[in-house]
């Protein structure tokens, strides 16, 4: 086995910080022994004087707009679920580490994703996409990746004897032990796990306990570990809270970037996609503004939905500041990709993102497919297309191109060249026609359809072929 570990160091602050374009100066702070204290600070903060463990009314006198944020532990859990769903698109088995790591087991994956190398650039790049910074190691036991990601260790182990060397010189303090536990191994000289791997195990059980000795052998692997995998929600909604207010609907695309490659994940996961996302603006005190955006076909495609929700941002205005989003997909479709999608982008696809620009740009009613209708006359055997339908085969005696309103024809020096196709239709509804139709050249080579009312004998041209 292989075990990817992911440990989030900065979640407290990310949680709060992932929104904003331009960072400004912005602390997490919790209280703790009666007073309030800065857990987690950003660079911004840092340039300002700012640092860990200061006090929080002594930070607020140090920057000025300092952002103070409480820490949400709710907020962080849902930000690791959150994660657990977009590393889905790599592997199933996801594993959460709490409160702040993922585990995958990734050796079942790794030639899907072209190599661990591979496979890990991806993971850096999507982490990086959705506003999130981790540590990330590799090891043929998960506790064991999970100690290399904690100690800031990026490397890929996949022999055990190897990771035994790198885990003993790792301090005893990333144990996931109690402190009246650290706190006696440091007393005996215990320092690292090394130092805890050379006593006798007999003493270690009876002075500090079972568990200890547990952990170090899960890390090595000479204790099996059965961890529970991360199950999926049904339905996908995400939300973010933004640092400052938002007053513009194009400032929003930063923020709604950040949640996307956590779709993208689920539906990957789901093997599924979504035809209509709803993303939902936030504001104090009015209803909250809900812009929804429609696909041609479902799809799962990240880049897609950017594109997509860009146009449909530039062209909306806000009643009110923003201070959440939400992304909600309420109707998730099975979607199998076929093998071309995975090399090359299809002109089917191509002329599907064509059409939702277009109707985002020319209002959904203004753009729409064709199909169809059980009609033999004409203008009334096509109807504007309800959803994605196969297109019918095309007849080569009937023109793609029908006149608005059929033209008289007074030209005698057309030449008819095939037909006649007769049509008697429309009794039943006062609109009968009895019409002879042929395919006819004018003096230019110009191919037409026309057709002889059969009712008065005037001759009409109702079509151009290409």
């Amino acid at each position: 086995m292989l075990w990817l570990a992911l440990h989030f160091h900065s979640l407290s602050l990310e949680v709060f910080s992932r929104g904003a374009a331009v960072p400004e100066p912005l602390v997490v702070v919790e209280k703790q022994g009666g007073r309030t204290w800065v857990v987690a600070c950003n660079g911004a903060a840092e340039a300002c004087g700012v640092h860990l463990g200061m006090a929080a009314p002594a930070a607020q006198g140090l920057a000025d707009g300092l952002i103070v944020c409480k820490r949400d532990l709710s907020a962080e859990q849902e930000s690791l679920a959150g994660l657990a769903v977009w590393a889905g698109r790599f592997t199933p088995s996801v594993s959460l580490e709490p409160p702040d790591g993922l585990l995958l087991e990734i050796s079942t994956c790794l030639s899907l994703h072209r190599g661990l190398a591979n496979l890990l650039k991806e993971a850096r790049s999507g982490v990086g996409e959705m506003g999130y910074a981790a540590t990330m190691a590799c090891a043929p036991t998960s506790h064991g990746a999970w100690l290399l990601a904690k100690a800031g260790i990026e490397k890929a182990v996949r022999e055990t004897a190897r990771l035994e060397t790198i885990l003993a010189a790792l301090p005893v303090a990333l144990l996931g032990q109690p402190p009246a536990v650290l706190e006696g191994l440091e007393r005996i000289g215990a320092q690292t796990l090394g130092d805890c791997l050379r006593l006798p195990r007999g003493g270690v059980a009876r002075r500090f306990g079972q568990a200890l000795l547990d952990e170090l052998d899960l890390a090595l692997g000479r204790r099996p570990e059965a961890r529970a995998f991360f199950v999926p929600p049904a339905s996908f909604e995400r939300s973010l809270e933004l640092p400052a207010p938002v007053h513009t609907a194009e400032a929003l695309q930063f923020a709604v970037r950040r949640l996307l490659p956590e779709l993208e994940g689920f539906l990957t996961l789901r093997q599924a996609g979504v035809q209509e996302l709803e993303l939902v603006c936030r504001h104090e005190r009015r209803n909250n503004t809900v812009i929804k955006l429609g696909f041609a076909k479902p799809t799962r495609d990240a880049g897609r939905m950017q594109l997509l929700l860009r146009e449909t941002l530039g062209r909306t205005r806000l009643e009110a500041v923003v201070h959440t989003l939400v992304l909600r997909a309420p109707l998730v479709l099975p979607l199998s990709a076929s093998s071309a999608d995975l090399f090359q982008k299809t002109r089917e696809a191509d002329g599907d993102l064509l059409l939702e620009r277009l109707r985002i740009r020319l209002g959904k009613d203004a753009v729409y497919g064709i199909e169809t209708a059980a009609d033999h006359r004409p203008e009334r055997a096509w109807r504007p297309a309800r959803g994605p339908k196969r297109a019918a085969e095309p007849n080569r005696h009937r023109p793609l191109w029908l006149l608005p309103k059929p033209l008289p024809c007074h030209d005698g020096s057309l030449k008819l060249t095939s037909g006649p196709e007769r049509i008697e239709s429309g009794w039943w509804d006062g609109g009968d026609v009895a019409r002879d139709y042929y395919v006819a050249e004018d003096k230019s080579g110009a191919q037409l359809w026309v057709y002889c009312d059969r009712t008065s004998g005037e001759w009409y041209v109702h079509g151009v072929f290409a």
